[in-house]
C-alpha cells in the first residue's frame, strides 16, 4: 500500500511541476504587460472595456478544494486528471456511460490518494456538502442546467464552452451567477494562456494601430455519421438521464458518443464546438460586445448523412465603430489557414497579428515578421479531448480564484458574451442568412422568425430556472 501511495504522490508531484514550468515561463516572458493585460482585460461582468475582480462569494475554502466532475467520457476525463494534477481533490466521477466512470476514476486513483466514488446521476455529488465545485464536461444541451443546479447548491462552478445550448441559457447561465453569486469558469482556456494575454494588452494599447477587422477558423476532417437507425440502449448507458433536459427520442446508433453534436437537439454545431474559442479571442481583441449584423452562409456540403448543421460556414459580425469578426469553419477539409488548423489573425492599421494557443506573430503592413512569442504547447489542437498545459493554467486560475486568491481569466459573463455571437451565426443560419441585433444587448430585432430559435424545447420538468 505504501508503495503504491508513493507512486501516487510521485505522478502528482511531476505533473504540478509541469505546471509550474509553465506559469513561471509563460509568466516570465510575458513581464509586465502581461500583469496590466490581466488587471485591464479581465472583468467580472464581462463587459468588453470594463475591469474588476472576479472574487466572488461570501465564504472560500481556504485550503484543498473538493470537486466533482460531470461527463468523463472524452474531454471530462482530461478535466479530471487536470483538477487533481492542480491541487484539487476529485471526489466524485459521475457520467451515464458506466464504462467512463470506471475508467475515469482508475486515472485519477493515479495523481491523488483518494479514490473517487463513481456515479450515474450528478445531482447526488451536489448533495455533499463537502463538494466545492462541479466541473461539467456533458453534452451542450446540459450545460446550463447542471450549472444552474450546481450554483443553487453553493457550489462554484468550471463550466466547459459552450456555456449554453442557445441565447436563451446564456441569459439564465448568467443570470444564475449574479443571483447565486459563485465562481463560474468558462473553458475558453485561451484566456489564460500568458502569451495571448501579452498581445492582447500590446494590440489595446495601440502597437500596430487601431484593429478593425478580426478573422477566426478552425479546421478539420471529419468522416461521415451515416444514417442511424433505432437500437437498443447500451446496458452500459443510461439514456434517459443522457438526454436530461432534452424532450424525449429514441436511441438511434450514430449518436453517441461525439455525433450528437451535429443534431440540434443536442448540440450546437462546429461554430460553438470550436469556434467559441477563436471567436472570443477576436472579440476579446477588438474590445467589442454585441453586434449590429450578422450574417451566415454555408451548409451540409461534403457528405449525405444524418449530420443536421453546416460543415461549411462563414460567418460575418459587424460591430458599432467600424470592426468585423469573421469565422471560416471547415469541418470535413482540413487544409490549415495561416499554418494552423485553428486560430485567429487580428488586422490593425499598421499590420497583423496571428495568434493560436501556443503564442503569437506580428507582422508589419509590408509582411515583414516584426516580432514573435511562440512556445512548445503541449495544448492538442484539434482532437476532441484537448488536454495539455494550457487546461491546467486554467484550471489553477479558476482553483485560485475559489480560494479568493485571484480573478478569474474567463468568467462566464464574459463567455456569454463570445458564446452569443456563435449562436447568432447558428441562427442567422438557420433563417434568412441575416439578422439585425440591438448593439446594446445583442437581441435580434424585427425577425419574430430568427427569434423563435433563442431558446429551446425541454423536457417537462426539466426546465431550468433561477
Amino acid at each position: 500500500m505504501t508503495s503504491s501511495i508513493n507512486r501516487r504522490k510521485f505522478i502528482r508531484q511531476s505533473a504540478m511541476a509541469g505546471v509550474g514550468v509553465g506559469v513561471l515561463g509563460g509568466t516570465a516572458a510575458a513581464g509586465a504587460s502581461a500583469t496590466a493585460a490581466s488587471s485591464s482585460s479581465y472583468s467580472t461582468v464581462g463587459s468588453a472595456a470594463s475591469a474588476g475582480p472576479a472574487i466572488l462569494g461570501a465564504q472560500r475554502p481556504s485550503e484543498t478544494i473538493v470537486a466533482a466532475v460531470m461527463g468523463v467520457n472524452s474531454r471530462g476525463n482530461e478535466l479530471a486528471k487536470a483538477f487533481a494534477r492542480s491541487g484539487a481533490e476529485v471526489a466524485y466521477i459521475c457520467d451515464v456511460d458506466s464504462r467512463a466512470v470506471d475508467r475515469t476514476i482508475a486515472d485519477v486513483s493515479q495523481l491523488q490518494e483518494r479514490r473517487p466514488e463513481g456515479m450515474t446521476d450528478f445531482r447526488r455529488a451536489l448533495d455533499d456538502a463537502a463538494v466545492d465545485a462541479l466541473v461539467i464536461a456533458a453534452p451542450d444541451h446540459w450545460h446550463t442546467p447542471a450549472a444552474i443546479l450546481a450554483m443553487q447548491a453553493g457550489k462554484d462552478v468550471y463550466l466547459e464552452k459552450p456555456c449554453s445550448h442557445d441565447p436563451h441559457e446564456g441569459e439564465l447561465v448568467s443570470a444564475a451567477q449574479a443571483k447565486y453569486d459563485r465562481v463560474v469558469q468558462m473553458g475558453n482556456q485561451q484566456r489564460s494562456a500568458p502569451e495571448s494575454r501579452e498581445i492582447i494588452q500590446e494590440i489595446h494599447s495601440g502597437m500596430i494601430g487601431r484593429p478593425y477587422f478580426a478573422r477566426a477558423w478552425y479546421a478539420n476532417t471529419r468522416g461521415p455519421i451515416g444514417h442511424g437507425s433505432a437500437a437498443p440502449v447500451p446496458e452500459w448507458l443510461d439514456y434517459d438521464l443522457w438526454q436530461g433536459p432534452a424532450p424525449r427520442t429514441p436511441y438511434r446508433d450514430n449518436v453517441i458518443h461525439y455525433n450528437w453534436h451535429w443534431f440540434w437537439r443536442w448540440g450546437t454545431g462546429e461554430i460553438c464546438n470550436n469556434g467559441t474559442h477563436e471567436i472570443d479571442v477576436c472579440r476579446w481583441a477588438l474590445a467589442v460586445d454585441y453586434p449590429l449584423r450578422v450574417t451566415s452562409a454555408g451548409g451540409r456540403y461534403h457528405f449525405d448523412d444524418d449530420w443536421e448543421m453546416p460543415d461549411t460556414q462563414v460567418v460575418s459580425y459587424d460591430f458599432e465603430g467600424g470592426s468585423t469578426i469573421t469565422w471560416e469553419g471547415r469541418s470535413c477539409n482540413g487544409r490549415p489557414i495561416e499554418g494552423r488548423g485553428r486560430g485567429a489573425s487580428i488586422h490593425c492599421e499598421n499590420g497583423t497579428v496571428v495568434l493560436d494557443r501556443s503564442g503569437y506573430v506580428v507582422y508589419d503592413n509590408d509582411n515583414n515578421e516584426i516580432r514573435r512569442n511562440i512556445r512548445a504547447s503541449g495544448e492538442a489542437a484539434l482532437d476532441t479531448r484537448g488536454g495539455g498545459s494550457l487546461t491546467d493554467v486554467h484550471i489553477v486560475n479558476f482553483l485560485n480564484t475559489v480560494r479568493g486568491e485571484d480573478r478569474l481569466t474567463a468568467p462566464v459573463g464574459d463567455g456569454r458574451r463570445s458564446q452569443l455571437l456563435c449562436h447568432l451565426g447558428n441562427i442567422a443560419q438557420r433563417t434568412s442568412g441575416v439578422v439585425h441585433c440591438d448593439p446594446r444587448t445583442g437581441r435580434i430585432v424585427d425577425n419574430p422568425e430568427a427569434m423563435k430559435l433563442w431558446g429551446r424545447d425541454y423536457e417537462p420538468g426539466w426546465e431550468p430556472e433561477v
